[in-house]
């Protein structure tokens, strides 16, 4: 039943090799989040729940440079099968005008009309003008994060993932300590609270283009050729649009609609408390996907450069194999966040946010759902982020990381949120809604065994 598990030899290891850097890299980037998230919430519920709403828009920008980066390792990874250097260029100058261009209009609104913009999402006018304290520095640190997270994307396409973990690092630890100086006014800085959160996560953003400007010039790995980048070319444009392109309307259609969770819950009754708990729970929940997160990176790397080098006949069972171990990193996980949610957060966790009793109700409930459909959530993760990504499958992909969201997840969370005003317990449900779907139609395309398609060739 499990034979496909018997890869040829040295498989376990490449994966453990490419994948543990990446999970480090997420792991250290989702604990300096929790890290930020604490700090916020010393100052209390509502200036974290402000934090929580900038961030709405800033999560879509996040999704859609998420989704850029998917696209672009998409192609690179199957050139780099091939070796093709400067098809690799071409591709990252393409990723790099796209997503310098959506940051960009996106940093411009949140600076020039922060509170009407801010105001669509939720209708406390505290919050929103907290919110908009923060939203125009943070968003000016996407357009640089930007920058530095394609030449990361490539570098981990071409199985140099190491690179992304030490810029990250770096980034986030200097994030944590400028927040401790500036939202408190420690060091003789002034004090500057949700603003000083901002300008710090800024600073930190600048540092990762400084090193990644100067890991351009030193390297001798890839040489980064700046006329591609600038021009690179309309065929390559066409190919990105064609393939890419569909990653990132995933990405983005997937951001925005999430997005659409935090807004439901932003105008239901007790909404400071929910967006708080909300808050917490998101940054648990990151820090559990960052196994998922890095196998999908590695299954995605893996099976584009053996499709690139003409090796299609050992994806397939090689796509199975990631998923397995996917299921069954997804199981322990969920075990260990039900131990944690129901015995170690409500009397040590909770109280460090300074969460009331009505959030930390909320914020246990969520985690022990979020445990239980874990299993799930891996899954789908390492099947369409890695498997069916990776393979080429981009179109499919694309319909079934979106499609259980837009029209099943979302309808069930409006109804039971704004129409039938139910308890949050039953909106959160959505996102069990959403993960039972996408697991029922990956296993039938992952089964179909028509997922693996070679995007380098005409």
């Amino acid at each position: 039943m499990f034979a496909y598990m018997r890869q040829k030899p040295g498989f376990y290891r490449e994966i453990a090799v490419l994948a543990a850097p990446i999970v480090m890299q997420n792991l250290i980037t989702s604990m300096l989040g929790m890290a930020d998230t604490f700090m916020v919430g010393m100052l209390g519920e509502e200036p974290m729940a402000a934090v929580t709403l900038a961030n709405i828009p800033l999560f879509v920008v996040q999704l859609f440079i998420f989704g850029v980066q998917s696209g672009s390792a998409v192609l690179i990874s199957q050139y780099w099968g091939r070796r093709d250097m400067e098809a690799i260029n071409r591709v990252m100058g393409v990723a790099l005008w796209v997503v310098l261009l959506v940051s960009s209009v996106f940093a411009a609104i949140l600076i020039l009309c922060p509170i009407p913009f801010l105001s669509l999402f939720n209708n406390q006018p505290q919050l929103v003008e907290q919110a908009a304290q923060y939203g125009g520095l943070a968003g000016l640190s996407y357009v640089c994060n930007a920058f530095t997270m394609i030449y990361v994307a490539a570098y981990r396409s071409m199985e140099r993932p190491r690179l992304g973990m030490y810029i990250l690092a770096a980034s986030m630890t200097t994030n944590t300590f400028l927040n401790w100086v500036f939202i408190f006014g420690n060091l003789g800085a002034p004090q500057l609270g949700v603003r000083g959160a901002a300008l710090a996560t800024l600073i930190a953003r600048l540092l990762e283009v400084t090193i990644v400007a100067v890991h351009m010039a030193r390297t001798r790995f890839f040489r980064v050729r700046p006329g591609l980048l600038l021009r690179p070319g309309v065929d390559m444009v066409r190919r990105f649009l064609r393939y890419g392109g569909l990653v990132v309307c995933n990405e983005t259609m997937w951001g925005i609609g999430t997005s659409v969770f935090p807004t439901i819950m932003g105008h239901m009754e007790g909404s400071t408390e929910i967006l708080a708990a909300y808050t917490v729970a998101g940054n648990v929940e990151k820090l559990c996907t960052v196994f998922s997160f890095g196998l999908a990176a590695t299954a995605s790397v893996i099976i584009g450069r053996e499709i690139g080098a003409g090796r299609s006949d050992r994806v397939k069972s090689m796509g199975l194999a990631m998923d397995t171990l996917a299921v069954g990193c997804g199981l322990t996980l969920g075990v260990l966040l039900m131990g944690f949610a129901r015995l170690i957060a409500p009397d040590w966790v909770f109280p460090l946010f300074k969460l009331s009793p009505g959030a930390s109700a909320v914020a246990g409930m969520m985690l022990t759902v979020m445990a239980c459909y874990m299993p799930l959530r891996a899954f789908n993760s390492v099947n369409i982020v890695g498997v069916l990504r990776g393979g080429g499958d981009v179109r499919m992909a694309t319909l079934i990381d979106t499609s259980p969201l837009w029209v099943c997840a979302i309808p069930y969370a409006v109804l039971c949120g704004l129409v039938l005003r139910t308890q949050v317990f039953w909106v959160y449900l959505a996102f069990v809604v959403e993960q039972m779907v996408k697991f029922v139609l990956g296993v039938w395309r992952l089964r179909s065994g028509r997922w693996v398609r070679d995007l380098t060739r005409a």
